[in-house]
C-alpha cells in the first residue's frame, strides 16, 4: 500500500487553489472547476468542489470547512523564512507562530480560507533530520 493523496473538500475550488499556490509558490494544476491538485514527490494535496460529492454517494460523504482534525503538513526549507514571507498572509489565521516542538521539529500552524489547519515544519534536531532523509 502507498499513501498517495489528501483531498479537501470546499466550496470554493479557485479560492483555495489560489491559497495553496501562494503559500507554497508551486503552481496547481486545475483540471476543471470542481478538481485542482498539487502534486509533490511526497504525495497529492487535492482540492474538489462540493459537487464532487455527488460522485461518492452524496453531500453527507463530506462538508466543506468544517474539519477540525486533520492538519496538512509541509515540509519547508526555512520555517522562520517562510513565516517571515507570510506573516501578512496569515496574520488573521496563525494558530502558532514558530515553535520547536518536542519531537525535533519546528513548526508554523495556520488555517487555509476554509479552516483547515496547515502546518509548514522544518527538522531541526539531528534525530528529526535523520527521519526525513530518504
Amino acid at each position: 500500500m502507498n499513501f498517495v493523496s489528501t483531498r479537501i473538500i470546499t466550496a470554493d475550488v479557485r479560492r483555495l487553489v489560489d491559497f495553496y499556490e501562494e503559500v507554497t509558490g508551486s503552481k496547481l494544476t486545475l483540471y476543471t472547476e470542481d478538481f485542482a491538485e498539487l502534486i509533490t514527490e511526497a504525495g497529492t494535496l487535492a482540492i474538489g468542489s462540493t459537487r464532487t460529492l455527488q460522485l461518492f454517494g452524496g453531500d453527507h460523504v463530506a462538508q466543506p470547512a468544517a474539519n477540525r482534525t486533520a492538519i496538512i503538513e509541509f515540509r519547508v526549507a526555512d520555517v522562520d523564512a517562510e513565516y517571515r514571507r507570510l506573516a501578512d498572509r496569515i496574520a488573521g489565521s496563525l494558530a502558532q507562530a514558530p515553535t520547536t516542538m518536542p519531537w525535533g521539529n519546528r513548526s508554523l500552524l495556520f488555517r487555509d480560507p476554509d479552516g483547515n489547519l496547515v502546518n509548514f515544519f522544518t527538522p531541526v534536531t539531528a534525530e528529526a533530520i535523520r527521519k526525513f532523509e530518504r
